[in-house]
């Protein structure tokens, strides 16, 4: 029997209906006062690092690259979207919220291009080792321009425009967006770059093209990420963009699964909930949270969630193969 195909259509509709649902259900939790101010606030941190898991995914699992300087994007558009609102903040909240997100990307992403030119030239330790230089080169940049950063004393007085409703639509923007280019030619030539660069290069492809564009997409994310994160703690210091920043993004990508988009957002959700979580044994949290990856590391190596990427049209499909051939079999019995 041939496997029912649902509409596509019908498919778009469903997902649209279920991505409002959660919207809807998160703001009613959080206007009800049933958590309280620091979940709410882990909330937006959750959302902020599943953007900065899945953006480094397009880099490390897909393109299958190592960089480690993924916090010094999130700098940049930390810094430079906070600039922007407070700039415009007599402007109208909506258009300063959106135009400090875009001119976050957009900056974060030029950087991408500057560094990702000369280091993706570069593969395995080397590229390792050269981006997570460029990292701290951020860093020490924004402790030396005190009178535009505020340097060490930190940036203080950002509008507090992230919400849940905002850090939620850009989690689902970025997923979707990021989606459709790995399902285009553009994302399948630069699958090909990860399985065989030497015989992508032969068939035509641009890999120093394709190796730009990827890290630009990821370090725009990044970016978008870093004016979420500006909006929500209200300050910034340049101790929260160190090289240890761009590890525990890289610890999401590896624990979830790389090249595994729902693996990113499993990931980054627990490991971005498990320190509230394990408040409780405070004076143990910190080894219960380095066992937990070790185990997972041990026993299952390739993350989480491996290579599988979650579609809901897929599930949907097979639960309704499911429910027919249940049906076929009673109605012969």
């Amino acid at each position: 029997m041939a496997k029912r195909r649902i509409p596509t259509p019908v498919s778009y509709a469903i997902n649209l209906v279920l991505i409002a649902l959660l919207l809807v259900v998160g703001n009613i939790v959080i206007s009800s006062g049933i958590t309280s101010r620091a979940q709410n606030s882990l909330f937006l941190q959750v959302g902020i690092y599943i953007i900065l898991a899945v953006s480094l995914n397009v880099v490390t699992g897909y393109l299958g690259q190592l960089p480690l300087g993924h916090a010094g994007f999130m700098a940049v558009g930390a810094y430079t979207g906070a600039l922007v609102w407070k700039a415009t903040a007599s402007m109208p909240a909506p258009v300063s919220i959106v135009l400090g997100l875009l001119v976050a990307g957009i900056v974060s992403a030029i950087f991408g291009i500057i560094i990702g030119i000369p280091a993706l030239r570069l593969k395995g330790d080397y590229l390792a080792i050269v981006t997570l230089g460029f990292g701290e080169i951020i860093r020490v940049c924004i402790i030396n321009l005190p009178e535009i950063t505020g340097g060490t004393p930190g940036l203080l007085n950002i509008p507090k425009h992230s919400t849940f409703t905002l850090v939620y639509v850009c989690v689902v923007l970025t997923c979707v967006v990021i989606h459709m280019m790995m399902k285009s030619r553009h994302g399948r030539a630069i699958l090909s770059i990860r399985d065989n660069e030497i015989a992508a290069e032969s068939c035509g492809i641009s890999t120093t093209y394709y190796k730009v564009m990827a890290f630009s997409v990821s370090a725009f994310f990044a970016g978008i990420a870093g004016a979420l994160f500006a909006g929500n703690q209200g300050s910034l210091f340049p101790n929260a963009f160190d090289f240890m920043a761009s590890i525990n993004i890289l610890v999401m990508v590896v624990l979830g699964g790389m090249g595994s988009m729902i693996g990113s957002v499993i990931a980054a959700t627990v490991l971005t909930s498990l320190p509230l979580v394990l408040q409780v044994f405070s004076k143990y949290r910190m080894i219960i949270y380095s066992l937990m990856l070790i185990i997972v590391m041990i026993f299952k190596p390739s993350g989480l969630m491996g290579t599988y990427d979650f579609s809901l049209r897929n599930l949907l499909e097979k639960l309704t193969g499911h429910i027919s051939k249940k049906r076929e079999a009673g109605t012969n019995e």
